[in-house]
């Protein structure tokens, strides 16, 4: 297993070039806290159980991102700004799928 980098455009559109482990069973989510891509208390408020919606992010790549479950849909459906593309970044797993992911969050509620 190696390092994948993802690309994430922050709220205030900067673009940040990260190296995601794809050894630690980390989610998206959590390699943007780590890197502080979003002020803390703004992303991930609920832990990364998919009960708030604080961590969408728009999928601008073409990636084979895993299917989304019943939680995660249901959070979708009562969120803001939810586009085609939305996901809840808690719920997408860094695998060596992910090389050159593009995501974008979603603005701040």
């Amino acid at each position: 297993m190696q390092d994948v980098t993802l690309h994430i455009t922050d709220r205030e559109g900067k673009k940040h070039s990260v190296l995601a482990p794809t050894d630690m069973a980390m989610n998206v989510m959590e390699v943007i806290r780590s890197y502080e891509i979003a002020p803390e208390g703004t992303i991930g408020i609920c832990g990364g159980m998919a009960m708030c919606a604080s961590c969408q992010c728009y999928v601008n790549s073409n990636h084979d991102i895993c299917e989304m479950e019943d939680e995660e849909d249901a959070m979708l459906s009562e969120a803001f700004n939810v586009k085609h593309n939305s996901r809840l970044s808690c719920q997408i797993p860094i695998t060596e799928a992910l090389q050159d992911l593009e995501i974008e969050l979603a603005p701040e509620v």
